[in-house]
């Protein structure tokens, strides 16, 4: 179930729980499935949630230099925004690099980052085939996938990140993500 689906769900629970009153604003709609589905866009490191599409870093090189290069540097360096490529084997240094090549435990999320919050100026406004090429540059620029490689909703998945297995799950009952880097300072 999506976070958007969850969250209806947790309001409409408390505004039935006994002694909350509903109170009438006359403000605001009920929000129909269309309107619904067009938030209900995350995608989940299973890949669930992700569209159907493809693309290559090949594809993707363009792409990035077109919607991506001016924040985050020709080649993933960094810049304006965040650097997102190298930084292998410094996560248990004094200065780790966190980048989607060392930090990052699922490709999925890339995808799903790209998709909801870029372009920083334009969020959501690149289309899934393009998202698929950017995610595939990014990852063949951290040496994960090939140039070639083509990535849609079943291969993306199946991507393994270098640091896939630095995570432990949150033993809480009530936590079912991941919770804590391995080896943190």
């Amino acid at each position: 179930m999506s976070r958007s689906s969850l969250f209806a769900i947790a309001v409409a629970a408390t505004l039935a729980a006994p002694g909350v009153q509903a109170q009438a604003y006359g403000l605001g709609k009920a929000a129909s499935a269309r309107e619904i589905a067009g938030w209900d866009i995350d995608v989940r490191p299973d890949g669930k949630g992700l569209p159907p599409g493809s693309g290559t870093a090949s594809r993707g090189k363009a792409l990035f230099e077109a919607q991506c290069a001016a924040c985050h540097g020709m080649k993933g360096e960094g810049g304006l925004a965040d650097r997102l490529v190298g930084g292998r084997g410094t996560l248990n240094t004094d200065k780790p690099v966190m980048t989607v090549g060392s930090f990052w435990p699922y490709a999925t999320t890339l995808y799903d980052y790209i998709n909801r919050a870029m372009p920083f100026m334009a969020p959501q406004s690149l289309k899934p085939d393009e998202v698929y090429a950017i995610t595939a540059y990014v990852l063949f620029l951290n040496g994960i996938v090939g140039e070639q490689d083509r990535l849609d909703a079943a291969t993306l998945p199946r991507v393994k990140m270098p640091n896939h297995k630095g995570f432990v799950s949150d033993p809480r009952p009530d936590m079912k993500a991941l919770a804590c880097e391995v080896n943190c300072k």
